[in-house]
């Protein structure tokens, strides 16, 4: 039987570990350091995702036999190379494939060389020469921080005002500590938007169910850009061909450009994308599940998700399935969220709430739970349709009472307009 480590803290971190503890052939799940909603399926295991070191030192005196890597600031900073370097196995990318999601500006360059379809883009470390860029454009339009940003750093300015403010405030100011130094420029795409993720081994790419995230902080996609407020899957209304599309132009020819850049390419690969009416567009690259699209997709998931991580290193084909089920998930969120998080309101009911629920930011004091972080609970749902998904996790929602929370009323209305 199997040792598992999970590295990470997130609701992302408690569907893998939940995930693993499904495995018949897992005897013990850790997560490093994990948060107090998971201690039902995992060990918490106090360490930091960075502090490589220690985390080697575990897994070595503990025997694990599998480390799985769930956020990306380890993964671009190279915890999988030092992991490889002690004989240790690893689940995701080494540091100069990780830079697929560490530069905006990296990403952008691949998918210009390798033709893989895109916004057209321009990219400036010089706020004057971004200034005179914006000036020429039309509105609105995407800037994106070149380096990571806790899924925050996309601003989609309406007006070359707004523009050029959130361009100041990246490049001149250091929002996001200093990841918007360089910025990508973009066209904004008009269309529907989707997330594809796959298992992937260098050229091999595996994909999953695909799952559409709610990325702004408020109903009719008013706000701002957030970590993602609530998702679900399967999306019935993105034709089949799309998918196929996306596959084959975009994920298919990244894995083999990474390759053809001795760049191989081990873990999950998260494609974002884009369908406009001039076909399927990437918006992004990440390097590792996606958060809050993992915690539906893993429920789909058939198979022994221990087997498929294990097959996947091994260069074997996975064996998997997604159930005929779909599932709908909310996030509930700190009142000031993405602007700030709160500690310590009290949460109450979440045991007396949804069968399945992921803790994203909580903490746990004499059996209580308290608000801990931005996201703090992903609430699930599942149902034979998207209303039946959509009507349970709403009515678990509400049963949840804290004062310091808030929550978007309208994950999959889309897919229920068709």
């Amino acid at each position: 039987m199997a040792k598992v480590l999970v590295i990470g803290s997130g609701g992302r971190e408690h569907a893998i570990a939940w995930a693993f503890s499904k495995s018949l052939e897992v005897e013990k799940v850790f997560v490093a350091p994990g948060n107090p909603g998971m201690e039902d399926v995992a060990e918490l295991i106090n360490i930091n995702v960075n502090d490589f070191d220690a985390l080697i030192s575990f897994v070595k005196t503990n025997d694990i036999d599998l480390t799985f890597v769930g956020p990306e600031d380890p993964l671009v900073n190279g915890i999988v190379d030092k992991f490889e370097e002690e004989g240790l196995k690893i689940f995701g990318p080494k540091a100069n494939a990780a830079i697929l999601e560490g530069s905006k500006a990296f990403s952008k360059e691949m998918m210009k060389k390798y033709g893989i379809p895109t916004a057209k883009y321009e990219t400036f470390t010089d706020f004057e020469k971004a200034k005179a860029y914006l000036e020429k454009q039309e509105m609105p339009i995407v800037l994106k921080a070149d380096g990571l940003a806790a899924g925050k750093g996309v601003i989609i300015a309406q007006n070359l005002e707004d523009a050029l403010t959130n361009a100041r405030l990246m490049m001149v100011e250091g929002k996001f500590n200093g990841a918007g130094n360089t910025l990508v420029i973009e066209e904004y795409l008009e269309g529907e938007e989707f997330s594809l993720l796959a298992f992937v081994k260098d050229e091999n790419v595996f994909p999953m169910q695909i799952a559409q995230d709610h990325k702004r902080a408020y109903d009719n996609d008013k706000g701002e850009n957030t970590g993602g407020m609530g998702a679900y899957t399967p999306v019935t209304h993105i034709p089949e061909s799309a998918i196929n599309e996306a596959l084959e132009k975009v994920m298919k020819p990244m894995a083999k450009a990474m390759v053809c850049e001795s760049r191989n390419y081990q873990g999950i690969l998260y494609g974002g994308m884009m369908l406009t009416k001039n076909g399927v567009k990437t918006i992004e690259f990440n390097c590792r599940f996606g958060d809050p699209e993992t915690e539906v997709i893993l429920q789909a998931l058939c198979g022994d998700f221990y087997k498929i991580c294990q097959d996947v290193l091994d260069g074997k084909k996975p064996e998997y399935s997604f159930d005929d089920n779909t599932y709908l998930g909310v996030v509930m969120a700190s009142t000031n969220y993405p602007a700030s998080s709160t500690k310590g309101a009290l949460i109450e009911n979440i045991n007396e709430s949804s069968p399945c629920i992921f803790h994203m930011g909580t903490a746990k004091k004499e059996g209580k739970y308290y608000t801990n972080g931005g996201r703090v609970l992903f609430v699930s749902g599942k149902g034979k349709n998207i209303q039946e998904a959509y009507d349970r996790a709403y009515r678990s929602v509400k049963k949840i009472k804290s004062d310091s929370l808030f929550y978007r009323s309208d994950i999959g209305f889309k897919a229920m307009r068709g």
